[in-house]
């Protein structure tokens, strides 16, 4: 429920517009404007309301609306979490480490692309040997559908994908089915159309500013509330049990504590009160573990942080791509690099950033602590076409790459529709309802991949509403003989990954890896597991001392004695 209460600092007169009253709120300290005492304003659930400020004509839509049932520039309404029945007193909560991860977009994850959909797919989810399901961003944003990083509402669920009753059945049906839902979240801009809050005052520091706008004031004490009390409002309110925090490298704060620490303090107390584990997991561009060393070791203490080197590193070693970014992950050394030591670029020199980038990771930091992929919304996404690794790659190569992902050293996440190997794209796609906008959007994007030099004619019309279509889940595609057999492979894949205890010990202090540029081999030893790769086009023989074959992606391969014979584009999990 609201209790109508508004920052609103510069204002000299704020106004409630609920029902048919119109209530003038009274000042109280540090800014904040509320109903005056004794003043009977209604609360029911779905009750609609707005704010004018200083007697300007436009209606205002509440910072924390919790509801905006038509759209961003509308009315907010009123919203009861307390009214809903959940059924998840049973939920104990799960612990990220040796968890699996399952990143999806409701938007494309169904037909339908809404949350209850959504729903009726998470039994497939569970088959798969899935721990947590990671949404991307479900607040509102103005349109019907697109990524979902140009929200402008923080508290509000968007209505396309049927709002918050539905987003609380989701995480109750997920908790019924063991499934662990983390949410991913954008405190670092707000989206380009909707964004009232400047109206109410400073939220935004217009003196800096990001990629996507100007960067929010985290010098106001009342911002950094706005911030922090959202975290705790997924975390309780709709039982989510962790963030994705998104791209925490552009938040700017000076502040002591920052706040990343903040949000760690704070979930990590509500989590003792709640008596089950809440994850907080940064995306970073960084490369520096101070997110998620502990506060004792001056770091923020957050739980893990994702780590694009892995991908990079993997990409490279299954496309042999390697322009843009790619550049220095040319050599299987960069694969070695990262499945040992979690961080390709730890200090070292980056060609495509032109400088010396990253640190290295203390030991003793937990493996799992990073988050790795093979392919994820961006690294698809922000492509030209937005292709997935089987526009270029055959069974073999994306079996191995199946087997580096689920049995690598970290927490591995899955994107929808890997497990498979769909072939439908996941494209960038807008709904911006201003022309001027749609357009300056897609003429950004072109001229974004210009230093990775992909051709521009590649590009879909991010607002072309096919673009948004053509990015959906094909679920017929699970008839398809490879693509079962895909499935199978990374059903096993998890299956071995939760059953030996060699492919979770998290001490990066056990990892051995091996390769070869010329002859395509790669090697990672993990106590008593060894996993063995040949991303090359002729069949191997290696040396092996001992050890019997557990899984293979290819029925050829064979171990006679102390050779393994390993054919092209395949990858064994040996136990010794």
């Amino acid at each position: 429920m609201t209790d109508y209460r508004v920052w609103a600092p510069t204002a000299s007169s704020v106004e409630l517009h609920v029902g048919d009253q119109v209530v003038a709120l009274e000042s109280t300290t540090g800014g904040n404007w509320q109903v005056p005492a004794g003043t009977e304003v209604p609360t029911a659930a779905g009750t609609r309301y707005f704010y004018t400020v200083d007697g300007a004509a436009d209606e205002l839509p509440d910072p924390r609306s919790r509801r905006q049932p038509d759209g961003v520039h509308a009315a907010s309404a009123v919203d009861d979490p307390a009214a809903f029945a959940w059924t998840d007193g049973a939920w104990t909560g799960r612990q990220l480490a040796g968890g699996v991860i399952y990143e999806l977009h409701i938007g494309t994850f169904t037909p339908e692309g809404t949350l209850d959909s959504a729903i009726d797919r998470l039994d497939h989810l569970v088959e798969l040997g899935i721990d947590f399901v990671e949404v991307l961003p479900v607040n509102a944003f103005n349109g019907t559908h697109n990524w979902g990083y140009d929200g402008v509402l923080w508290y509000a669920v968007q209505e396309t994908y049927g709002g918050p009753e539905a987003y609380r059945r989701f995480v109750d049906a997920c908790h019924a089915r063991g499934l662990a839902v983390i949410q991913d979240v954008v405190y670092n801009h707000l989206g380009p159309s909707g964004n009232y809050l400047p109206k109410f005052g400073p939220y935004l520091h217009e003196a800096s500013a990001n990629t996507w706008g100007s960067s929010v004031n985290l010098d106001e004490v009342e911002v950094r509330r706005y911030v922090l009390d959202n975290v705790a409002m997924w975390l309780t309110d709709f039982h989510v049990d962790g963030l994705r925090l998104d791209a925490v490298h552009a938040l700017v704060d000076e502040s002591t504590p920052h706040i990343l620490q903040e949000m760690a303090e704070e979930t990590d107390a509500l989590s003792a009160h709640l008596g089950r584990p809440l994850t907080l997991i940064a995306e970073s561009d960084m490369n520096d573990a101070s997110i998620v060393a502990p506060r004792e070791a001056t770091g923020y203490g957050l739980d893990a942080q994702w780590s694009d080197d892995y991908h990079h590193a993997l990409h490279v070693a299954l496309t042999g791509e390697t322009t843009g970014y790619y550049a220095d992950f040319a050599s299987l050394g960069a694969l070695a690099k990262v499945s040992t030591g979690g961080f390709f670029h730890d200090g070292t020199y980056s060609s495509f950033r032109e400088r010396d980038h990253g640190h290295p990771i203390d030991p003793v930091t937990p493996t799992w602590r990073l988050v790795t992929f093979s392919q994820d919304h961006d690294q698809i996404g922000n492509r030209a076409a937005g292709d997935r690794l089987t526009a270029t790659l055959g069974y073999g190569q994306l079996a191995v790459g199946a087997v580096l992902t689920v049995l690598s050293p970290f927490t591995p996440m899955l994107f929808m529709g890997e497990e498979w190997g769909a072939t439908t794209p996941w494209q960038f796609f807008t709904s911006h309802p201003e022309p001027d906008l749609g357009k300056a959007t897609a003429e950004g994007r072109i001229a974004e991949f210009a230093a990775m030099g992909w051709d521009p004619d590649s590009v879909p019309d991010p607002q072309d509403p096919q673009t948004f279509e053509n990015s959906k889940l094909d679920w017929s595609e699970l008839a398809g003989v490879d693509h079962a057999r895909l499935l199978a492979l990374y059903r096993e894949l998890i299956a071995l990954r939760h059953t030996l205890p060699a492919l979770t010990h998290p001490s990066f202090e056990r990892l051995r890896a091996s390769y070869d540029d010329e002859s395509r081999w790669f090697r990672l030893e993990r106590d008593d597991v060894s996993v063995v790769a040949n991303f090359g086009d002729q069949e191997l023989a290696l040396p092996v001392l001992s050890g019997s074959v557990i899984l293979s992606t290819d029925a050829a391969a064979d171990l006679s004695g102390t050779t393994l014979t390993l054919p092209a584009h395949s990858a064994v999990v040996l136990q010794h």
